[in-house]
């Protein structure tokens, strides 16, 4: 075998090259989720559909709220972490119990059904030891809410999808005054 110096430079340089793309084949796959499993936010996703249900407009899937839920409970919602926990665990607990199925199998009246109950504070069962239901229903609620109306920067309201529903103007760029031209025109009419 005759192998002068160019080639065998070139087969170094090509097997050393090929060497750095075995790590991305690797069997450990990273999870999509800061803070919460697959199974939790599946369940997530189910309550908040039933929160802001898709129609016409985007509903909380299309919004990306389970990614703001799981991006703030990472971050600046750290605290409820043990509550969200806690609370999806009671809500399936109950929904197995009931329904032989978690809450995101359930159908969408069962889905309601139970929602319901757990607004209400009256699911019987020692399942929410700590925070009633209706606390947890509140908060989810309330974090559904946030994810689908705020800036998209904090992880949900995925292409302004709650801004074009409500048909406001995105956020304008700090320094640019868009309405120049509207508050000249009233200006004028107000002399």
């Amino acid at each position: 075998m005759n192998i002068n110096r160019r080639k065998f430079i070139q087969s170094l340089s090509l097997a050393s090259g090929s060497l750095l793309l075995f790590p991305a084949c690797g069997g450990s796959q990273k999870s999509l989720w800061h803070f919460l499993t697959t199974e939790e936010a599946e369940t997530i996703i189910a309550i908040a559909e039933q929160i802001i249900p898709a129609d016409q407009d985007a509903g909380a899937t299309d919004a990306g709220v389970v990614n703001f839920i799981d991006k703030q409970l990472a971050g600046f919602y750290s605290n409820f972490q043990e509550t969200y926990r806690n609370g999806i665990a009671a809500l399936n607990q109950y929904c197995h119990e009931k329904y032989s199925q978690p809450f995101e199998k359930l159908e969408w009246n069962k889905q309601t059904e139970t929602l319901k109950l757990m607004e209400k504070n009256s699911i019987e069962g020692g399942y929410w030891k700590e925070n009633p239901a209706s606390r947890f229903f509140r908060m989810i609620r309330d974090h559904s809410m946030q994810g689908f109306y705020g800036s998209p920067r904090h992880g949900g309201n995925k292409n302004y999808v709650s801004y074009k529903m409500i048909r406001i103007d995105f956020p304008h760029v700090i320094g640019q005054n868009r309405y120049a031209s509207r508050c000249e025109t009233l200006n004028a009419f107000a002399k």
